[in-house]
């Protein structure tokens, strides 16, 4: 499969070494010149592009960035995507650590929903919770006890249905996170995220999360 990905962190870096691995062709890019991305394509195959270049084709896109950074994106970044193609976005928003206030989410707009109407399409939150090593390190194969249980929000159909596909293909259990405007599920500070939990445990924590966001998690913090 033609894999674009937009950022080449933590997330977005390990997504370029898996999917390449498994013999997907990946485009990655960051906000700066592909030479950046030099040794990142020399040890994985991936083709390092400007941003603007990483969409193109693609059959599944990947927007791992700063959530301060998305309204930065080029406006028709992903206008030349074909309908029907995922976006997947693995983005958290951080206001008190690194994003500063963004004032649509602290209103209590799920952060995805927030990147959707960024990106002019709709998205499909995944990734976001787990640790980038773990990520890594610590896909199995389906059915192997232990198996990390990874949630996936956004509208059902063949898009959603196929990053269900990939994650099992990268060695984890997709579970169902509901529709997009469920995905505070999932954000920070929810009892699901950054745990490693098998299915039925993630299932139960995506169903016990409340839509208030931690103190820890917002830039309103008062006293």
């Amino acid at each position: 499969m033609r894999i674009g990905i937009i950022g080449a962190g933590d997330i977005g870096g390990t997504l370029t070494r898996r999917l390449t691995a498994l013999g997907h062709e990946v485009k990655v890019a960051n906000s700066r010149d592909p030479e950046t991305l030099r040794d990142l394509a020399a040890e994985t195959g991936a083709t390092a592009v400007w941003a603007g270049e990483a969409a193109k084709e693609a059959e599944l896109v990947i927007v791992s960035i700063p959530q301060k950074n998305v309204p930065d994106l080029a406006p028709d970044l992903l206008s030349g995507l074909a309908d029907g193609v995922p976006v997947i976005e693995t983005n958290n928003y951080y206001p008190q650590q690194r994003d500063g206030r963004i004032a649509e989410i602290e209103d209590g707009l799920a952060e995805s929903v927030w990147v959707a109407q960024h990106l002019g399409r709709p998205v499909i939150k995944a990734f976001n919770g787990i640790w980038w090593k773990h990520l890594l390190e610590k896909g199995v194969d389906q059915g192997t006890a232990g198996r990390i249980a990874l949630p996936v929000a956004g509208a059902d159909g063949p898009a959603k249905d196929l990053v269900f596909a990939l994650i099992d293909q990268l060695g984890f259990d997709p579970i169902d996170g509901g529709s997009l405007a469920e995905s505070w599920r999932q954000q920070p500070g929810t009892p699901v995220y950054g745990k490693d939990f098998e299915a039925g445990a993630a299932i139960a924590a995506l169903a016990e999360a409340t839509p208030e966001r931690p103190a820890e998690f917002s830039a309103d913090v008062t006293g």
